[in-house]
């Protein structure tokens, strides 16, 4: 119970700090993608125009539903993935090795479990949040939207950020990272960078995913299109990267500051309860 606390109360505390820090450029990323009215628009356009109508309440739409979903979500994401590491670490029969020399495939293993626990947390929630931020009306029967390229989405990008997080804890022990950029035990990036470093990588490994996501669940675009169809015409309509730079941006601010809090929170009740940290991050 104990260390259930402790990976909700950390995983809540980085759902909430990236709703506060990261939500108005989240807002201004989502239109940009899922809203044709919005769809040849700038980043600037788009955020002011909404800043006009509807002030600072019109960038923080859709907050309510990630913040609730978000304390799951995170809490399954990291909690999911560390005990499958923590199982794999527990089993030394298991053979051990790495991808091209530099993948730990029991990293790779454990991301994806992270990926699919938070996608399975997240499919309603971010469906809400979506409809939300592009205004548009919504049934029950249309809550589950979009769940096969979440779950798609969210399995690549939470496997892809637990690699460059280890991919850059290799670096820093091999002493090719500058001492002044790493933690206090010198065995990783300090917790902001690592945050907004590894979260951005991993978005730009499935951004054309978040585009299709974002687009399906909007309710804006054609339900019956199959996926592949709807990647091609993203790809011939040059909109793959649909948002990249609000998103990037918000992903550097919001998952550094929320890499902060959750260390803080995950160090400090790890130590109050004498538990063993078994996330990954």
């Amino acid at each position: 119970m104990a260390e259930f606390l402790v990976t909700f109360a950390a995983g809540a505390s980085y759902g909430l700090t990236t709703v506060i820090v990261g939500q108005p450029l989240d807002t201004i990323k989502v239109r940009m993608q899922g809203m044709p009215s919005a769809m040849q628009q700038s980043a600037l356009t788009v955020g002011k125009d909404l800043f006009l109508q509807q002030g600072v309440r019109g960038l923080y739409r859709g907050g309510l539903p990630l913040f609730l979903g978000g304390s799951f979500m995170r809490s399954a994401q990291f909690g999911v993935s560390g005990k499958v590491k923590h199982w794999l670490d527990d089993h030394p029969n298991l053979p051990h090795f790495k991808v091209f020399g530099l993948l730990d495939w029991q990293v790779i293993a454990a991301g994806i479990a992270g990926g699919i626990g938070r996608g399975l947390v997240e499919i309603p929630t971010d469906f809400l949040k979506t409809r939300r931020q592009v205004e548009r009306s919504w049934t029950i029967s249309h809550l589950m939207d979009g769940t096969a390229i979440t779950l798609v989405r969210n399995t690549v990008l939470y496997a892809s950020f637990m690699v460059y997080i280890d991919l850059t804890k290799q670096a820093c022990q091999a002493g090719y990272v500058a001492t002044m950029l790493m933690n206090e035990e010198q065995n990783n990036l300090k917790p902001f960078l690592k945050g907004a470093i590894c979260a951005n990588l991993a978005w730009l490994t499935v951004w054309p995913a978040d585009v299709v996501k974002t687009q399906r669940q909007s309710g804006n675009y054609d339900d019956k299109k199959g996926l592949l169809r709807m990647f091609q015409e993203n790809f011939r309509n040059g909109r793959f990267f649909r948002g990249l730079v609000p998103g990037l941006v918000r992903s550097s601010i919001a998952n550094g500051s929320s890499m902060v809090v959750y260390e803080l929170v995950q160090s400090t009740l790890t130590r109050q309860f004498g538990l063993e940290r078994k996330d990954m991050a």
